[in-house]
């Protein structure tokens, strides 16, 4: 019987990493597979799971990894101990493939992972879902126009940003830590799964770049995200007669485009208004009238029935990778406008939306209004069915399994 281990800091399906992990698995489960995921046992908590769970380290060790992080920027260097333990239980599980998904989360020391993994001889698939492996110290570097991580790092200017570090900028030791752990994989053996075009081109300028690439999009469950009735929602939250501009995001900032929105609820007229979901409370309060703010929707069909009723899904990102929400929006039926962002543009065709420079807050109302003035008609039939052929989930993980058996064969 075959064997997949895969490891990210968090289990929980409410995260695309948590959930894109366990459906892997499930799918490893209905193949004749045994399949074992690797998580933060300081960070998550198990709620339900089919795969074999491994918690790793604890709320102390993840604790500590958090001081390490934010004093000494050393993120990813710290849980030495905890991750000795994990390396112990690979061996005794032994698996045939070995799948990351993300290892920075204050969880596992990359180090003393890879002196393990470079020696196993076990092939490793790594998804690439933000850019941390590769840069000194962030997991985007866009908003930030900075080059650095392609020379070595040093004097970040996001040092206080997500893993935020308050005193010490380690970026440059960072870069050379990373780049020493992570070529010391065997080529053979490794093989980086980017989710966007635009992450793998990036790589490729990265000391990573000398590995095999393969690009893997994520997918989404079409059965849910599909053209809905969206009565119910246009009464809940005062819609009718409302052209409406959705925003979805699971936490808003600058980077997303947040102050975007606000700017665009200026240039509105009376019968257009902007609905943004996964708004905090204290967001709210920033919000003007024409911008209806929703903390989370009830279930995961009110939010398709959101998607369905708008005119537009607008995504003014500012870095981003392959943005879910522009999946599913496209699958519900309603077209896309984003800014040339990253792989945020992968999704969008001439027949499922529209691309606009960064910052041309005019150019994404001018590009709604024209979806309206076509009439959304014209576009949902063409948005499904682009996304029936490109986005579904079960035609994206048997792309890993592919890989797997691909991998196990050399």
């Amino acid at each position: 019987m075959k064997t997949l281990l895969q490891i990210n800091p968090v289990l929980r399906v409410s995260t695309s990493t948590g959930r894109i992990m366990q459906e892997i698995g499930e799918l490893a489960l209905q193949n004749g597979w045994r399949s074992y995921i690797a998580y933060g046992k300081g960070r998550d908590g198990i709620k339900t799971c089919k795969s074999e769970t491994i918690p790793v380290g604890s709320l102390c060790s993840t604790l500590w990894h958090g001081v390490e992080t934010r004093l000494f920027d050393r993120h990813g260097l710290a849980s030495t101990h905890a991750t000795r333990e994990f390396v112990k239980e690979i061996d005794r599980i032994h698996p045939d493939i070995i799948h990351i998904h993300n290892i920075h989360g204050y969880f596992l020391n990359y180090r003393v992972l890879f002196d393990y993994l470079s020696r196993s001889g076990i092939p490793v698939v790594w998804t690439v879902h933000d850019c941390w492996l590769y840069t000194g110290h962030c997991y985007y570097y866009s908003y930030a126009g900075c080059d650095k991580w392609q020379t070595g790092c040093g004097g970040c200017p996001q040092q206080r940003d997500f893993p935020a570090s308050f005193i010490v900028d380690r970026s440059r030791r960072n870069f050379e830590d990373k780049k020493a752990a992570f070529t010391s994989m065997p080529k053979n053996k490794l093989v980086i799964v980017p989710v966007s075009e635009w992450i793998r081109s990036e790589m490729s300028k990265s000391f990573l770049g000398g590995y095999n690439f393969r690009v893997i999009h994520n997918g989404i469950n079409t059965d849910v995200f599909k053209i809905c009735n969206e009565n119910d929602v246009i009464e809940k939250y005062g819609l009718k007669g409302k052209h409406i501009l959705l925003g979805v995001a699971s936490i808003w900032s600058r980077e997303k485009g947040f102050d975007d929105f606000v700017q665009l609820s200026r240039m509105l007229n009376d019968d257009e208004t902007i609905v943004l979901v996964g708004i905090k409370n204290e967001e709210r309060k920033k919000l003007p009238n024409n911008i209806i703010g929703i903390s989370r929707t009830e279930n995961v069909n009110q939010l398709a029935e959101l998607y369905s009723v708008a005119d537009a899904f607008i995504n003014p990102t500012w870095q981003d990778n392959y943005p879910t929400v522009n999946l599913e929006a496209i699958s519900c039926g309603t077209p896309v406008i984003t800014y040339r962002t990253g792989g945020s543009v992968e999704a969008v065709t001439d027949s499922t939306g529209y691309v606009v420079e960064q910052g041309n807050v005019r150019g994404l109302l001018d590009a709604a209004r024209a979806v309206r003035q076509r009439g959304k008609d014209n576009y949902r039939a063409s948005c499904r069915q682009y996304a029936l052929q490109h986005f579904k989930k079960e035609e994206r993980y048997a792309d890993y399994f592919s890989l797997y058996d691909e991998l196990m064969k050399t």
